[in-house]
Formats: C-alpha cells, sequence, structure tokens
C-alpha cells in the first residue's frame, strides 16, 4: 500500500536491533517531514561511519585515525590492560572515569558449541600485546556466561607464568535486586565473590 521507495525505507529501519514493522513506519513517516538539509546529514551519516570508521590495529576499537584515541594517549596508566569482548564496552567504562588504563577487545568468546574456538577469538594478539606491553595487570570483563567463564579461564591459563596478575571485573547481585528473582548461577557467583566489610 505504500510506494515503493517508502517501502525499502522502512525495510531498511526494520534492520535496526529492536526495531519492528511499526516503528519502522513511524520513522520513515519521520523522514518525509524532515526538511533535505536534516535528511542529507542523517544519509551522510550514515554513509560516514560506514567509510571513515575501521579497527584500531591495536586494541580493535573503532577509530577514524591510525590509532584510536586511547591507543594514542601516552598518559594513561601502563601498567593496566582491560581484555573485553565488545568493542561497545570500552565506552561503558570511559563514561565511568574511574579506569585509566588501556583495553583491548577480542575477536569473540570461546563456544565450541558454536565452533569459536580459541585461536578464533585473536589471542594471539592479545599475548603479543601482553608481552611488549609489560603490563602488570590484565583485567577480564567479560559478560558473566558459560562463554565469558571458558574464555577467562583459558587467558588465565595461557598467561601462567608471565609474571602479569590477572583479575576479573566482580559479578554478582545487582544493587537493588530483589534475592526472590536472582538466578542460581548468579547468587552462586555472588556468594563465591564476597568481599570483606570495610
Amino acid at each position: 500500500m505504500y510506494p515503493d521507495s517508502l517501502k525499502e525505507l522502512i525495510e531498511s529501519f526494520k534492520f535496526l536491533p529492536g526495531i519492528g514493522e511499526k516503528s519502522a513506519e513511524r520513522m520513515a513517516f519521520y523522514i518525509l517531514d524532515l526538511d533535505e538539509e536534516k535528511v542529507e546529514y542523517f544519509s551522510d551519516s550514515l554513509k560516514n561511519v560506514k567509510t571513515k570508521i575501521k579497527k584500531c590495529p591495536v586494541c580493535s576499537n573503532i577509530t577514524e585515525g591510525d590509532l584510536c584515541s586511547i591507543c594514542a594517549d601516552d598518559s594513561r596508566n601502563k601498567d593496566l590492560l582491560c581484555v573485553l569482548e565488545d568493542k561497545k564496552n570500552i565506552f561503558l567504562f570511559e563514561k565511568l572515569g574511574s579506569y585509566n588504563g588501556y583495553y583491548h577487545v577480542l575477536d569473540n568468546l570461546i563456544d565450541p558449541l558454536n565452533g569459536i574456538n580459541p585461536e578464533d577469538i585473536g589471542l594471539e594478539k592479545l599475548i603479543n600485546r601482553i608481552k611488549e606491553g609489560n603490563f602488570k595487570e590484565i583485567i577480564i570483563a567479560v559478560k558473566p556466561s558459560i562463554e565469558g567463564e571458558t574464555t577467562s579461564l583459558y587467558i588465565k591459563k595461557i598467561l601462567e607464568g608471565m609474571n602479569v596478575k590477572v583479575t576479573r571485573i566482580a559479578s554478582g547481585i545487582p544493587i537493588g535486586a530483589d534475592m526472590e528473582y536472582i538466578d542460581a548461577i548468579t547468587l552462586e557467583r555472588a556468594l563465591t565473590d564476597r568481599k570483606e566489610i570495610n
């Protein structure tokens, strides 16, 4: 019932996560009402993000330059390297403002059931970086899942004997959560990772 160009726009919006038919229609009609300058800006932004942004060759963060802004920053703590599963998580840490070390993004998490083995997640690049960087502590900040746990333990094992401390971010019960709704794995992790009250 829609003209072809509007149908294409609706279908394009449905590529975005969490956008269904109704939301896509609403956004497409909104675009119809925008002035041409804003539509041009929106279109250019989409093109630019695909043509200008690339992977940082050191940490796999996103960048438009030769290095990302974090790898290029010599004022950061050279002793700390935080290992993440997703480049988006770098921005979560940076917004906190309490971590001043460097980052390294894995290509994936170990997941043998889906054919993702240790050699598929970029561990060789991580090991070389740790050797060259002389980091004192490696902080593993991956999701608390079976894949995350497997990846964390594997990294800990391959770093044995390298004179580097390997830590993992704490996980457990979120602040404000009702104990009644906490799953068994989360509760077990919270109990295992308990800390002394200071």
